[in-house]
């Protein structure tokens, strides 16, 4: 029963914070000339902010024989576009400003692997699709994983999937975010122009996006907000030692898990998500299931052996 309140609560919350609807920003008309019809085939728009990434970026001044430097860090502001057709690098140019004194054009593809938009979502996007930022994070998950998997072993500690507390919130936040890495797979695959569009304009109000991204962001949210409960529900049955290491264990198997499904073919991705659904239904069943109680104290347990409440050994 409590469980069914508290995802009661996560609904309306996820509608109030919806309820309020960010209008789209308009863009510039797209008649008459190619410099015109180049903003609207752009994901970003005129008088876009940008942060500068690289440790010097370079503007040409008219006409191109001048140039001055912008540093990282330094914002930008996309003031114009361009098209040179003889440009056999790069045919779209983008006029940019730091202040009024610093003024200058360069090629869009210098300009867009160079900045960053000033959005933090935006920002969040970029670091998190850094392959090292990848990387480091699966190393990181296995090695943390492979020490709670020997303290499970030893001392009886939680984890997920091997020895879980009794919520039904853990399994069904990994849940939610293996179905947020086969829907961002999915859009990566089927329609990569949907993301670049909203990596140049976030938002995190599912129902102003289109379907596909909105139910993306959507399981973003119910992630975060399961983690909220489950936060809840972990401190009301186990110590805050014991709690500290189930996190660590819980946040390593979701890594390898989402960057498992994102990284995986996309069909092969879908048939592991329904085997993976159909597992989670399968625990979700037996999730009250406690054939054996703690002789000292009388807690439900799903096995013999030290008591996570009061610690007793039960043989």
């Amino acid at each position: 029963m409590r469980s069914i309140l508290y995802l009661a609560s996560l609904l309306l919350t996820i509608s109030a914070m919806s309820a309020c609807h960010r209008p789209a920003r308009i863009s510039s008309s797209a008649e008459g000339t190619d410099s015109l019809r180049a903003v609207n085939e752009r994901p970003y728009e005129l008088s876009s902010n940008f942060k500068v990434t690289t440790d010097t970026l370079w503007l040409y001044r008219l006409p191109f024989a001048d140039s001055i430097p912008v540093e990282k860090d330094n914002k930008l502001v996309v003031a114009e576009f361009a098209v040179h057709p003889k440009d056999s690098v790069d045919s779209l140019w983008v006029k940019v400003a730091r202040d009024q004194e610093t003024i200058g054009w360069l090629r869009e593809s210098q300009f867009l692997d160079s900045v960053v938009p000033v959005d933090p979502i935006s920002q969040c996007i970029r670091f998190f699709s850094d392959a090292h930022t990848l990387i480091f994070f699966l190393v990181l998950a296995v090695f943390l994983l492979g020490l709670i998997y020997r303290a499970v072993r030893k001392k009886q500690i939680r984890l997920i999937w091997l020895n879980d507390i009794d919520s039904i919130f853990p399994i069904a936040l990994s849940w939610f975010l293996a179905a947020s890495a086969v829907l961002y797979s999915s859009i990566q695959r089927f329609a990569p122009e949907t993301w670049e569009r909203y990596y140049y304009s976030p938002s995190l109000n599912p129902f102003e996006l289109p379907f596909v991204l909105g139910l993306f962001i959507l399981c973003l949210w119910l992630v975060m907000l399961l983690g909220i409960a489950l936060l809840d529900d972990l401190f009301h049955q186990t110590t805050v030692e014991m709690a500290f290491f189930y996190l660590i264990g819980l946040a390593s198997c979701c890594i390898i898990l989402y960057v498992f499904l994102t990284h995986l073919w996309i069909y092969l991705a879908y048939i592991c998500f329904i085997a993976y659904t159909a597992w989670c239904i399968n625990s979700l069943k037996k999730a009250h299931r406690y054939p054996y109680a703690c002789g000292a104290c009388g807690a439900k347990m799903r096995s013999k052996g030290i008591c996570p409440h009061c610690g007793t050994f039960n043989e």
